[in-house]
């Protein structure tokens, strides 16, 4: 994968907005006839998709000013580009997506994505919806980012939505189902080339409290600090550090969605001595503070 680019741009109070762009270009085929997002209504239906909790999935040829931003993103959301490039919202900042890469955003936190004047970006997505009492597609060993083979995805998409569109036989349309949640499970669920590094996430996600540092995650999994970081880059697409505070926000997820905890225990739970810090990574991370994000699942 060539070097994903953050680009220094202050990222805005998340809000839903869905700005199409008059010449983007859209095919899709969802779960149920969802008649109250206006993109979706009249889309082909295919009714196995909820299988495996995918709300929908499709193909697009965004052309700027397109721009689509989900304040609370409750499934999994994969986007497998397959030409030119655009930006996604990545652990609170903007990062390039090009032809030959994919992304892939977990569940409640605010997902965004847009496109770059004067570059065209296309791009295959599949869209879960999922509880906060299941596990996600998104484990502590799935990649944030990183290379993709973009065709055989777009393929079965495609081949889904024709046979929607068509005869729709529950049949060809399992198959073409399964295929796209096995593309996506192939990248959300790899298999590791070094155990060690799937037995650490394991023992941290088991103890986000423990006072993790760089050093003390290069001696648990047996290898230099320097090792650790190129191997979470290649495999995960974020730094150790980074990785932690995404399992840490996590689970500060859950518990602020299933506890009355205080923010501040909150906090403490998940490795944060200090309040001000946890509230302000969360900010980054989520979109929205902690207190907030807690009100909107009430």
């Amino acid at each position: 994968m060539s070097k994903e680019v953050h680009l220094d741009i202050k990222v805005s109070p998340i809000m839903d907005l869905r700005i199409p762009g008059l010449d983007t270009e859209v095919e899709v085929v969802q779960a149920f006839n969802n008649t109250e997002r206006e993109w979706l209504a009249g889309q082909p239906v295919c009714a196995l998709l909820s299988q495996h909790g995918i709300l929908h999935t499709g193909v697009m040829h965004a052309q700027f000013p397109f721009e689509v931003t989900r304040e609370d993103q409750s499934g999994t959301f994969m986007l497998s580009c397959f030409e030119g490039e655009g930006l996604v919202l990545v652990d609170g900042e903007w990062v390039t997506v090009r032809a030959g890469e994919a992304c892939l955003q977990p569940p409640f936190v605010a997902n965004a994505l847009k496109c770059v004047a004067g570059k065209t970006w296309s791009f295959s997505w599949v869209r879960y919806i999922e509880s906060r009492e299941v596990t996600p597609i998104v484990t502590e060993v799935s990649p944030v980012s990183g290379d993709y083979q973009a065709e055989p995805l777009r393929a079965a998409i495609r081949g889904l939505i024709a046979e929607s569109k068509g005869l729709a036989v529950a049949a060809s349309q399992h198959h073409w189902v399964e295929l796209i949640h096995h593309y996506v499970l192939r990248f959300a669920q790899p298999h590791q080339e070094d155990e060690r590094l799937w037995k650490l996430w394991r023992e941290v996600e088991g103890d986000v409290k423990y006072n993790w540092t760089l050093t003390v995650m290069a001696q648990k999994s047996c290898m230099s600090e320097e090792h650790l970081r190129r191997l979470c880059k290649k495999q995960l697409g974020r730094s150790p550090v980074q990785h932690l505070t995404f399992l840490r926000v996590q689970a500060a997820c859950k518990l602020l969605s299933v506890t009355d905890d205080k923010v501040e225990v909150v906090a403490k739970s998940v490795g944060y001595a200090n309040g001000a810090n946890f509230s302000n990574a969360f900010t980054r991370w989520v979109g929205v503070g902690p207190a907030e994000y807690r009100a909107g699942r009430k």
